[in-house]
């Protein structure tokens, strides 16, 4: 969203207009149901998990002042409800499917989707499989960073920022999700770099 259609967006949204939380709602609402779907494996919780993001955002964007880290500021509201549902369920939050990464996408960028292996989907369906189970081994904290880098597309910063992390950490945590997530997913490739 463009910063100024973001800006006048808030505004409007904190005067109590209900067209500024529409705005909200349709720039953001995927992204934070694909996030807590991711960790949640349900529909149904991630569908009340985005109600309830987005009722937080209503009752607080009073006292929200827009420094042009909105997206940080919705994202911590999102992450600290699934901490608070996974602490409920009194175990880790699962990872739920990665629709997004369901295939279509990959055989669209194909160089000729007509012609791909009969084999493709089925192969890349296999792959999606090994990176959610190996996403669900990661320490919440680190699955954390990576769901929001990869699959919400937030920079470093943003991250560190929803998350109540410093910089560093949010950098240290994502080099060692990604390192394990390497090695589980490829390990013959890290012996051959030399990654341990």
């Amino acid at each position: 969203m463009q910063t100024d259609t973001l800006e006048k967006a808030i505004a409007r949204a904190q005067a109590g207009d209900p067209s500024g939380f529409d705005v909200l709602v349709d720039a953001y609402a995927s992204r934070v149901y694909g996030f807590c779907y991711r960790f949640t494996g349900s529909r149904t919780d991630a569908e009340d998990l985005l109600q309830e993001v987005m009722l937080r955002v209503v009752r607080r964007i009073g006292d929200y002042t827009h420094r042009g880290r909105f997206e940080a500021w919705l994202f911590r509201i999102a992450a600290n409800l699934v901490r608070d549902r996974a602490r409920q369920a009194a175990g880790h939050p699962s990872i739920g499917p990665l629709d997004s990464c369901d295939g279509n996408d990959a055989l669209r960028q194909a160089p000729d989707h007509r012609q791909a292996a009969p084999d493709f989907r089925l192969r890349l369906r296999e792959e999606v499989d090994e990176l959610q189970v190996a996403l669900e081994r990661l320490p919440v904290a680190e699955r954390e960073v990576i769901v929001l880098r990869h699959f919400s597309e937030m920079s470093f910063q943003e991250i560190a920022e929803a998350m109540g992390a410093p910089l560093g950490t949010t950098l240290a945590r994502a080099h060692r999700g990604l390192r394990k997530l390497r090695e589980w997913l490829d390990p013959e490739a890290c012996q051959r770099t030399g990654t341990d």
